[in-house]
């Protein structure tokens, strides 16, 4: 598995979203933690948001005796973005995750607390121990230069954000403005909503074409069309055994220059209109 630097660590390009876990079978999702671990995708996310606290409570139970092989990711809401409130959510979240830190902690969306109230918030905890690194996520340019305007380079450890190949739009301001400031940029529906064109459309038959080269899923091919730059990073989200394994392969897949262009040219990046936010 490739890895990239965040803050200061090592983590795996490919690693494991969790979003909407807590609707799927909890034992197979259970494994599928454990088995992504083993294979090396030790990048997990989760957020206070998902569940409302029970995907953070399955991941506690899911990573007892693994904690330390884990590169854990939680987020706050905007709502609990005050200075103490960042601090009593992120104490929640470490209860519910049954460890004493995280290894890094984002601002799950831009809301109405002014950032440097959470940024001071932030900085508590990691004076303290319970975070090793924050981060942000869903921010476009104009909020990255106002966080950066507060914190300088070197202080936001990543921004998670929305992209696949049919939602490329950060390619236009946000992809170019983290790669200026060392900021890593973490691709969450990595697969969009897990239903990868036709194989009869177009655009299915270039990854057909490609992923039959490599002897490779198409989703493999997804996956490792967008880590193509060293920014990048990915979570696809995986709660069966098989779907982690078929996941774990593209860390390794290198796509050729031609091939990306042709992935490229059937998946254009599009119009700007906005960030999503889950």
């Amino acid at each position: 598995m490739r890895t990239r630097r965040i803050a200061g660590r090592d983590v795996p390009v490919i690693g494991l979203g969790t979003w909407n876990m807590e609707r799927d079978d909890r034992g197979e999702a259970t494994r599928a933690i454990q088995r992504a671990i083993e294979l090396g995708m030790s990048h997990v996310d989760t957020a206070e948001m998902y569940g409302n606290g029970k995907v953070e409570e399955l991941l506690g139970t899911a990573l007892q005796g693994r904690r330390e092989r884990v590169f854990l990711v939680s987020k706050v809401l905007p709502s609990n973005a005050t200075r103490a409130g960042v601090v009593r959510a992120c104490e929640r979240s470490l209860t519910r995750l049954r460890t004493d830190w995280l290894d890094v902690y984002l601002l799950h969306w831009r809301g109405d607390v002014p950032m440097a109230e959470t940024f001071r918030g932030f900085e508590e905890l990691r004076t303290s121990g319970k975070i090793r690194a924050w981060g942000v996520s869903n921010f476009d340019a104009k909020d990255l230069d106002e966080a950066h305007a507060l914190v300088g380079d070197g202080a936001i450890a990543c921004n998670q954000v929305l992209y696949h190949l049919e939602e490329r739009t950060i390619e236009h301001g946000v992809l170019p403005w983290c790669e200026q400031h060392g900021v890593p940029v973490v691709a969450y529906s990595p697969l969009g909503q897990g239903d990868l064109p036709d194989e009869d459309s177009r655009e299915g038959r270039v990854l057909t074409e490609i992923a039959a080269r490599h002897g490779a899923s198409l989703s493999q091919v997804a996956l490792a069309f967008l880590i193509r730059r060293d920014s990048v990073l990915a979570i696809p989200k995986a709660a069966r055994v098989a779907h982690v394994e078929d996941d774990a392969k593209a860390g390794a897949l290198v796509l050729s220059e031609s091939e990306l262009a042709q992935i490229a040219a059937a998946f254009p990046v599009g119009s700007w209109h906005g960030l999503a936010t889950t």
